[in-house]
Formats: structure tokens, sequence, C-alpha cells
């Protein structure tokens, strides 16, 4: 199954699903349902790391004070299942294949995908 992690209110999120051609991705809009740990661990065996899958531009990074401090992977595994807002997003897992992040190259990469 192809599916998309994304918030419905981000802007950069709408603005990338506008701009994908036609597709069967099933979309979760992680802060109306949350993602579970079965989905983050698949996300985590495609990724390699819980790191990757974890924003550091998220508000609540700085304000909670965690940029000066030394997270390990349980502690970025512990943030993403506590707040949608950790999860850098959109995560897209196509064809057993995972895309984090909005980045110009990974959402080319999407598109062709999807294509």
């Amino acid at each position: 199954m192809n599916k998309i992690y994304y918030l419905s209110s981000c802007d950069t999120c709408r603005k990338i699903i506008k701009s994908l051609p036609e597709n069967n991705l099933v979309f979760q809009d992680i802060k109306q349902d949350p993602i579970t740990e079965e989905q983050l661990e698949e996300m985590h065996k495609l990724s390699g790391s819980y790191e990757a899958l974890f924003s550091k531009k998220a508000q609540l990074y700085k304000s909670m004070g965690l940029k000066d401090q030394s997270l390990t992977e349980a502690d970025f595994k512990k943030y993403i299942l506590e707040h949608y807002t950790f999860l850098s997003r959109p995560v897209f897992i196509i064809d057993g294949k995972i895309y984090i992040s909005n980045s110009q190259k990974n959402v080319a990469e999407v598109i062709n995908a999807l294509s």
C-alpha cells in the first residue's frame, strides 16, 4: 500500500500534494489520525533510523530545549510518538521505499515514483 503521512494544515504539504500526478496513495493526516508505533516501526525499518524521521525544524524542538540535548534513537522515537510535529513531513512510502521531507530532490523522486 502506497501512503503519505502529512499535515493538512501545512502549506508545504498541501502544495506538494497538489503537484502529485494521479495516484493511489492512502492519505493520513497525522494530526487527525496520529501515527501508531507500528507505523513508526515500518518507517524506521525503511529509513534506518528514527533521527532521519525527526524534524529538527519543529518549534517544539527549540522551545523544549531539545536542540541543546544529546538525543538518542529512543528519544527520537518517543518524541515522534508523543507529538505529530516531530515527524519530518511529508513521509511517503511508495512500493516499499520511503521518502522523507519536502526537499525538492525528494519531491521530484516521489513524482517520478508515482508517474
